[in-house]
């Protein structure tokens, strides 16, 4: 029995150690480079039988560490080929965490394919001598053909956040809609049902600087008459992305290629933010002061979370960080700090003493921060008034006896 447990005690531990060792490699990648693959745009869509199909390509860096060598290869098969075998791998090269890249990559499409959804491999590595890493993608050829009659169109688009700024992620939502009101139709004598049916919906960007991070939509069933579905798509706004109207193009199709559709919907890039102005004076007066702002949101739509946090050397603040939460566009709040030197500075220390700002807030889902800097306070000593008034007060009773006294004996003379 107590070589049993022996041989347990001893046979558990080799099996941690065993996991340990292994577990090592896996928790040090975690923050090394990961590459995320996605067909960001399929044209056209669905691929057309016959003719050249272009696919735009985006690999983002989702891990804790740069990239040095991206390299992308795609693997067609039947009934892709590839225009060129030396167009099969493109180089990115260096690829920072969260920074996105895109290559495209033209196939044609085989004169005999058939109508339906085929595969294709995308390879990635991120280094020479890095393995490659491979995920198999659908892409969908042809349209199919219906008889029914109901179309779909655009009855509303949402973006959030609603205006992005630039580097934002965020969502445009749409929601499609069968305008039948019947649910039959009668056309030359003939009924037909007038359901809808969306086979493919895709959102491509038609503005530099803006991403379209899924791919399209395929097979989203039927829509009977009245009937609406909402379709969202993350989309994201590059760093350097210029301010202004930027457009998406949604391509839809429908029952037959005769109800097919593309519409325009805009997204609106603004990087105006929130401004903090003092409303008075910035003065310590023996090394304490109440000091007030003005903030504002300067941006088109509401921000949340906002907070603002004062910074000076030598300087405590109360409160440390002010909270104001959500502020609607052009809306002003006026904010107070209770200012005090720290032991290690010296009250009478006269002059200007350098201080700043941080605002902090939520457009949607980003967190930003702008910092107001060149801020001076003026640091002054005074005697108080009632010390002074004390003094000038007992400075004339002083005065005030010799002059009397003197008064005195010229009367008594």
């Amino acid at each position: 029995m107590e070589m049993v447990k022996k041989i347990t005690v001893a046979t558990l531990f080799s099996l941690l150690l065993i996991s340990l060792l292994f577990a090592a490699p896996a928790s040090a990648a975690v923050g090394g480079e990961n590459l995320k693959v996605t067909i960001v745009e399929t044209n056209p869509y669905p691929a057309k039988i016959g003719e050249y199909l272009t696919l735009t390509v985006q690999v983002e860096n989702i891990g804790g560490s740069k990239a040095d060598n991206v390299d992308i290869e795609i693997v067609p098969q039947y009934p892709f080929s590839l225009d060129s075998e030396a167009n099969a791998i493109k180089n990115i090269g260096v690829l920072n965490p969260g920074r996105t890249a895109t290559k495209e990559f033209y196939l044609f499409v085989d004169k005999n394919a058939q109508k339906g959804v085929r595969s294709i491999d995308i390879r990635t590595k991120t280094g020479k001598n890095s393995p490659w890493s491979e995920k198999s993608f659908d892409i969908r050829i042809g349209t199919e053909t219906f008889n029914s009659k109901g179309t779909v169109e655009l009855k509303e688009f949402v973006s959030d956040p609603e205006v992005f700024m630039p580097g934002d992620r965020g969502t445009v939502t749409v929601t499609l809609k069968n305008t039948a009101s019947n649910p039959t139709v009668t056309i030359g004598g003939s009924d037909f049902d007038t359901n809808a049916r969306i086979q493919a919906a895709v959102l491509r960007p038609l503005s530099e600087g803006i991403i379209v991070l899924d791919a399209p939509y395929g097979d989203m069933g039927l829509l009977g008459p009245g009937d609406s579905i909402k379709l969202t798509f993350n989309v994201k706004v590059a760093e350097d992305a210029p301010e202004g109207t930027h457009n998406f193009e949604l391509a839809i199709e429908g029952n037959s290629f005769d109800y097919n559709s593309r519409k325009n919907i805009p997204l609106k890039v603004d990087s105006s933010n929130i401004r903090v102005i003092p409303s008075k004076e910035l003065k310590l007066t023996n090394g304490e002061s109440t000091i007030e702002f003005d903030v504002a949101n300067t941006h088109p739509n509401e921000f949340s979370s906002v907070s603002i946090k004062p910074k000076a050397e030598g300087i405590t603040f109360y409160p440390a960080e002010y909270f104001i939460g959500p502020m609607n566009p052009d809306e002003l709040f006026t904010i107070e700090f209770n200012a005090i030197t720290n032991d290690s500075w010296s009250a009478s220390k006269e002059g200007e003493i350098n201080m700043s700002l941080t605002a902090n807030y939520n457009n949607g889902i980003n967190r930003h921060a702008n910092t107001v800097g060149d801020l001076r306070f003026a640091n002054t000593s005074e005697i108080a008034e009632s010390n002074s008034t004390t003094i000038l007060t007992g400075g004339l009773i002083i005065i005030s006896i010799p002059a009397a006294f003197m008064f005195y004996r010229r009367r008594k003379q």
